[in-house]
């Protein structure tokens, strides 16, 4: 990558940031801003707290995308390369699947290769397959299908105050909350900005030359930790409050705006 000060890395959320909420699509606007940053030598990288199995909503700038941060930075890469494959431990995973039992919530349990609805509610479908589209949830998977296999994540369906009972008795665990009605659990210290530090080793730029835009409280981490934190206009006000510059909302071209507005376009 060119290391001159006017390129940039540049990191984008998906839900709420690069793709509206509304239509479930990426804006024109967007691709096109995109496209020319591209052109003008900055990369574009994705910063999600989807696992890769449902990451299905990107197809109109795939094309585009230099690398990704999943999983709330516990699953990096950049095409065939890992960059980081962090995973909770066993203990936490146990005490988390007791938790939803004891409770009676929905949790989603993810590996690097499926996700698993455990105790599943409505609350899941409706969130994730009709208002987020999500169409690749397989209901039929269950703990044995994914076996053996590192858990990434967890996904309770659990409200604020459920939350503060739940994470202290999880040994090492780091939660970030996007949605009103649910949380995403790593292991501990694993968010977006540290998988932007994993990103920023692999691939050999200064983070001080990176852009990070998001509209959820997940994206606190890495708007802090990037160069320069961008918060979309939708976004909650805690979250603008960390940002060093807030655009336009996300059905409003706020994320072309905000590409025109840094000159990286």
């Amino acid at each position: 990558m060119n290391k001159a000060k006017n390129q940039y890395a540049i990191f984008s959320d998906i839900d709420g940031t690069l793709v509206s909420f509304t239509t479930h699509e990426i804006p024109r606007s967007a691709v096109e801003a995109i496209a020319a940053a591209r052109e003008n030598g900055h990369r574009f990288y994705i910063s999600t707290g989807r696992p890769v199995p449902i990451i299905t909503n990107l197809g109109a700038i795939s094309h585009l995308i230099d690398g990704y941060i999943t999983t709330n930075g516990a699953h990096c890469f950049v095409g065939d390369k890992l960059v980081n494959l962090d995973a909770i431990a066993e203990d936490d995973v146990r005490t988390q699947l007791a938790d939803a039992d004891r409770h009676d919530y929905a949790v989603i349990m993810v590996s690097q290769r499926a996700l698993v609805v455990y105790n599943n509610k409505p609350a899941v479908k409706r969130i994730f397959c009709d208002d987020l589209k999500v169409d690749t949830l397989d209901f039929n998977l269950t703990m044995d299908d994914i076996k053996g296999e590192p858990i990434l994540q967890m996904t309770p369906f659990v409200s604020v105050e459920q939350e503060a009972g739940l994470i202290p008795k999880l040994k090492s665990c780091e939660a970030g909350r996007w949605h009103p009605e649910f949380i995403d659990i790593t292991a501990g210290h694993i968010d977006k900005g540290y998988g932007l530090e994993r990103m920023a080793e692999s691939e050999g730029f200064d983070i001080a030359h990176t852009v990070a835009l998001g509209d959820g409280g997940n994206d606190i981490p890495i708007l802090r930790r990037a160069g320069i934190g961008v918060a979309m206009g939708n976004a909650a006000d805690y979250v603008k409050a960390e940002a060093q510059y807030v655009t336009a909302h996300v059905d409003d071209d706020g994320f072309a705006k905000a590409l025109i507005h840094l000159g990286l376009v």
